[in-house]
């Protein structure tokens, strides 16, 4: 590792060590990652050349702006899906789209409700993405929820719940997608496999979380007060919500059908929503005109939380110069040969580096770095591949910034780093080694 690489990963530590302590420094972590994000392509490009083989002479600018902006499509296609989700969940949530879930986890018990939250969520997250889930569950726990402490509890468990469910499914996850696109699991495969590991690394966390909370809830203000009437009808409620959570399925089979990035498809419901809720409201005058303004899209986006808009585009460009720089191939080849190619270790090494640095291109280094074999391990739904699906999604949740579910929740709840390691990161860390042994059990005695 050259001195100039070395500097950049200490860049990088040093980063994510007052993003760790955000609490006590009081600096939001916003403005940390994009300090990140400067230093480290800034650092780079003292010696271009020694990282991209094309950035010779009068080459440099365009081979270095060829990579930055790759990197920057890369991290602005989850950019723009993150702020079209939270648009139309939002939409749909100001409409009473989402009392149909809330009266199903509905209950004063807060044990019963833990265990509601974390089963809905955990199939939720494998239908549509776990970082749509999120948002959604969100939404629903600030109705039911109004104690600070029990609500940021739950919403930890969002985050294992959407992670371990995005896991065995195949449209679950950034990472699971790109396996199966690659053609080294199959949806059939990785489901009747990886199902029972990632329902076992939800289970133990929500009893170990169950122990925590006792008695019954208090009733939220929302709860006590009588429902607002809406400026909708019923129909044109039911129509907005049947929108809104229809597009959200459709994105993956929108995906499947264009081959175009999954944020194109949320846009396109954005927008397919934005021109109908439009419609609904043209009709309205006066005072009712005013009150409906709230509920319009263009006013929805002007409360966009950008702090963790601008979090997520520092971090992950600042990944994405370890990347360049084959830091995170050269972590991936030494664990190979310090573990002498034993995929349990490897995997669950590179799950527990998921929850620290973005799991897309520690997955992205992994399938460049092995072959796939015909037989074996390797093979296509042998246990490397399986296992890398698991580990890269559900070990992304010890850490709040470990997914793109626990960034936004952290987001949205104010949950702090040091909060979440200090409560929450053990319990996420059995769960996933228990799932590793349950999926080691099936490979064992089962299948």
């Amino acid at each position: 590792m050259t001195t100039l690489t070395l500097a950049i990963v200490i860049i990088f530590c040093i980063g994510y060590f007052f993003i760790a302590v955000e609490s006590v420094t009081k600096i939001n972590k916003a403005a940390i990652a994009l300090l990140m994000l400067v230093a480290t392509w800034t650092l780079f490009m003292l010696d271009p050349g020694s990282y991209i083989a094309s950035a010779v002479g009068e080459n440099i600018p365009s081979a270095v702006s060829e990579v930055i902006e790759k990197h920057l499509g890369s991290t602005s296609t989850t950019l723009f899906f993150l702020m079209g989700a939270m648009t139309i969940v939002e939409l749909v949530d100001q409409n009473g789209g989402f009392n149909f879930v809330r009266d199903a986890v509905k209950t004063r018990s807060k044990k019963k409700l833990l265990w509601r939250i974390a089963l809905m969520t955990f199939f939720l997250s494998a239908i549509l993405d776990n970082l749509t889930t999120s948002i959604v569950m969100i939404m629903i726990l600030r109705k039911l929820v109004d104690d600070r402490k029990d609500r940021m509890i739950y919403a930890s468990l969002v985050i294992i719940a959407a992670n371990s469910g995005g896991a065995f499914s195949p449209i679950g996850d950034v990472t699971t997608i790109m396996l199966w696109n690659k053609g080294v699991i199959t949806a059939a495969g990785v489901i009747s496999e990886l199902l029972i590991p990632s329902l076992i690394s939800l289970i133990i966390p929500t009893y170990m979380l169950s122990l925590t909370l006792h008695g019954k809830m208090e009733l939220t203000d929302e709860q006590k007060s009588v429902e607002k009437a809406s400026d909708l009808t019923a129909m044109q409620r039911k129509t907005i919500f049947f929108l809104g959570v229809g597009g959200l399925i459709f994105v993956p089979i929108f995906k499947s059908i264009t081959h175009l990035p999954p944020f194109v498809g949320i846009l396109l419901v954005l927008g397919v929503l934005w021109t109908v809720t439009e419609v609904f409201y043209a009709h309205l005058k006066g005072e009712e005109e005013k009150g409906a303004m709230q509920k319009r899209v263009s006013q929805m986006l002007s409360r966009i939380d950008m702090s963790t808009i601008l979090f997520f585009l520092g971090i992950l460009m600042a990944v994405g110069c370890l990347e360049t720089i084959g830091v995170l191939t050269m972590l991936g080849e030494g664990l190979n040969t310090a573990f002498n190619g034993n995929h349990y270790l490897v995997t669950g090494i590179i799950g527990v580096l998921s929850s620290i640095v973005d799991n897309v291109p520690l997955v992205a280094g992994c399938m460049g770095m092995y072959p796939v074999e015909a037989t074996g391990d390797m093979a296509v739904d042998g246990i490397f591949w399986q296992l890398l699906a698991y580990c890269a999604g559900v070990g992304g949740s010890m850490l709040i910034i470990g997914s793109a579910a626990g960034v936004v929740v952290m987001g949205l709840e104010k949950i702090t780093f040091g909060w979440y390691m200090k409560h929450i990161s053990w319990i996420a860390f059995v769960g996933y080694l228990a799932g590793m042994v349950c999926y080691w059990m099936e490979k064992t005695f089962i299948f």
